[in-house]
């Protein structure tokens, strides 16, 4: 089966168990990928059209959570992520990122790079590896992504959202998002306001303060949980709008950075 049916097969089977699941939603990430397509340089979105055929970035966004319904895949777990203990500084989580060469987010996404700009990659790898990058550059925003390893990133974290018994890393992957009430085209044009200066700065930082600025936002998530089964509802959607819709698109603009410096 090659991958494009394995893609619309996966998508079905996480339909069926899509309660049991836990990610940067599936409109979080489109969300992520809408907002790079419109930044993309014309090159790079000839390229890109030429791996991805009809499939937009933000429909092949979710691509990296879907194939988990697929055992074969099982080795690309650890790539969505990358957990650090807490009370590290920038230069700590620098030299930890630099120097573990394992199977984590920060370790792939420069492999992915590193292989899509190989001219003579061939196609079924370029259309993977694509997808993957477009996930995990999502993934990384998401601050629980860059969580500490005790909790598995806040997995183990059991919150109440109104009255619904999750964890903290599902509120962050999908709960707030999906409190929002909107499509993913919808939120992309809601919060896709940014200026040149600003995104030549968003793209120019390197991957590892990207890192750093959602590991930084999941010590305070974590600070701000003081009990187990600690409720949370429409304060913590205030509190928290912000610094959600600003990482969603900070994912998106830098994404599209990666993408044209790749193909553009």
């Amino acid at each position: 089966m090659d991958l494009r049916k394995k893609f619309l097969l996966s998508i079905v089977l996480v339909s069926i168990s899509f309660s049991s699941m836990a990610w940067w939603g599936i409109n979080g990430h489109r969300i992520v990928g809408e907002i790079a397509d419109s930044y993309l340089t014309r090159k790079a979105r000839t390229a890109i059209k030429e791996i991805l055929g009809d499939e937009s970035i933000a429909m092949s966004s979710n691509w990296g959570d879907f194939i988990k319904s697929d055992s074969t895949y099982d080795y690309l777990y650890s790539w969505h992520y990358v957990n650090l203990k807490a009370g590290l500084t920038f230069t700590d989580v620098e030299k930890k990122l630099l120097q573990d060469t394992g199977a984590n987010a920060y370790a792939k996404l420069n492999f992915l790079i590193a292989e899509l700009k190989n001219k003579q990659l061939a196609a079924d790898k370029k259309l993977m590896y694509l997808r993957l990058l477009v996930h995990i550059a999502g993934d990384i925003h998401q601050p629980m992504h860059v969580g500490h390893p005790e909790d598995r990133g806040g997995n183990s974290i059991r919150v109440l959202w109104f009255n619904e018994l999750t964890n903290l890393h599902s509120v962050w992957d999908d709960k707030l998002v999906e409190m929002q009430k909107l499509s993913y085209t919808e939120y992309a044009r809601a919060i896709n306001h940014t200026g040149n200066k600003q995104r030549r700065e968003w793209q120019s930082q390197p991957m590892t303060a990207w890192f750093f600025e959602s590991y930084q936002i999941a010590g305070q998530l974590y600070d701000e949980i003081k009990q187990p089964d600690q409720k949370l509802g429409y304060r913590y959607n205030f509190d928290h709008l912000e610094t959600m819709n600003q990482q969603l698109l900070k994912g998106g603009v830098r994404l599209a950075g990666i993408l044209n410096s790749i193909f553009g």
